[in-house]
């Protein structure tokens, strides 16, 4: 896997951080920035660490599915995808507070996608550091400019970047089948 593609999945994944960021963005008044950061080191922290725990596992079942994993792979980015999509045509929720306990559900509920997408990673590399700190640092990132943003985007473009992530993903797994059929 070259870099190029492990940025574009580690957008694709941040773009559902970056819509949920947006709204707990426009929650927060007073101290905003610390807000914020919390919001984006949460996301960061679980993207990376639910992308660890799914190559764990993947690994574990790797010998199993050697002959059919870019088919795994494929599925796995494909299924995140087509999730995001219908995702992003649900109605908007109000924003929650943001307590703990809300953002812990909150870094939870975005970092699934990171779950199954770190067993497409047992698949497609042997070393999970460097994908997990660059889709950590690129979801941090993501997640920080949503939250400072807050309402200014959110209408505008918050569901739409869950749809473009969405796409990315199923580009991605559909480039696997390509490559490993020798077709590009």
């Amino acid at each position: 896997m070259d870099l190029l593609d492990l940025l574009l999945i580690a957008l694709g994944l941040a773009m559902d951080c970056f819509a949920v960021a947006l709204g707990a963005g426009v929650a927060e008044g007073e101290g905003r920035i610390r807000n914020a950061l919390r919001i984006a080191l949460a996301f960061g922290a679980f993207q990376a660490g639910m992308l660890v725990l799914g190559w764990g596992a993947g690994t574990l079942v790797l010998g199993i599915i050697a002959p059919f994993d870019h088919w795994v792979a494929f599925a796995l980015l494909a299924a995140i995808g087509v999730k995001m999509i219908l995702e992003s045509r649900e109605d908007e929720e109000a924003p929650p507070d943001l307590t703990l306990a809300t953002l812990l559900l909150l870094s939870v509920a975005t970092s699934i996608d990171s779950l199954a997408a770190g067993i497409s990673f047992a698949v497609l590399t042997p070393d999970i550091m460097v994908p997990a700190v660059v889709i950590g640092t690129v979801t941090f990132g993501i997640a920080l400019a949503g939250a400072l943003l807050g309402g200014r985007i959110r209408n505008a473009y918050g569901k739409g970047m869950e749809l473009v992530g969405g796409l990315v993903l199923i580009a991605i797994g559909i480039r696997i089948l390509l490559e490993h059929y020798g077709w590009i």
